[in-house]
This record gives structure tokens, sequence and C-alpha cells, in this order.
């Protein structure tokens, strides 16, 4: 069970990685703007407030790196990055896209799932 936990723990971090790639420097190109439905207009307007998003993300991702790297002390860092994620899942699937919550909240609540069944 430990293992799987790790697992989804690690995917996530890596969601993360991707979605801080994809708000910090991908945002105004044609992979960002078909992601979030963009209009050249509009990501370059909102460009800063995106990379500043990828910047969390990337927090989300170094925490759930953190919690991972501690081994079996980091259970609590992992499980409290995972409920990060899930209430930025469940924010942005609440304010900015139901996907959002496949996307982001689920694997979130897969992952404490796993932790809290060990």
């Amino acid at each position: 069970m430990l293992l799987a936990a790790n697992l989804v723990t690690a995917l996530v971090a890596l969601l993360h990685c991707w979605f801080l790639v994809l708000e910090m420097f991908l945002w105004d190109k044609p992979i960002g703007m078909k992601t979030f439905r963009l209009t050249p207009e509009k990501a370059q307007e909102t460009k800063v407030l995106a990379a500043n998003q990828g910047l969390y993300n990337g927090f989300l991702a170094a925490g759930l790196a953190w919690g991972l790297l501690l081994g079996s002390g980091g259970f609590a860092v992992k499980l409290f990055f995972l409920g990060c994620v899930l209430v930025a899942g469940l924010f942005g699937a609440a304010t900015v896209s139901r996907k959002i919550l496949y996307v982001q909240a689920a694997p979130a609540v897969l992952g404490m799932a796993l932790l809290l069944a060990i």
C-alpha cells in the first residue's frame, strides 16, 4: 500500500510540475492557449497572473517531493500537501472548470486515501 501511495503522490507532483511549465512558460504558446482555451490577447493579458499560479503549483510539487524524500517520516508532509492540492482542485473546479476536479482533485484524494490506508 505504501508503494501505491508513493506512486500516486509522485504522479501528483509530476502533474504539478507540468502545470508549472504550462502556466509559467507555455501560457501564450499554442499548447498553453489550447489547454486553457485562451485567445492570444487574453493569454498576453493574463500571462503574469498565470506565471504566479504556476509558481504556486511548483511549490505544491516541491512539497510532495519533500514528503517522498523523507521516506517513512514524510507521512504528514505528503498528507498536508495532497490536502493543499485537493483544496486547490476543488476551488478550481468551482470557479474555473469542472475538469479540474478530475485532473487535480481526484488524484489528490486517491493519494490521501492510500496514505491513510497504510
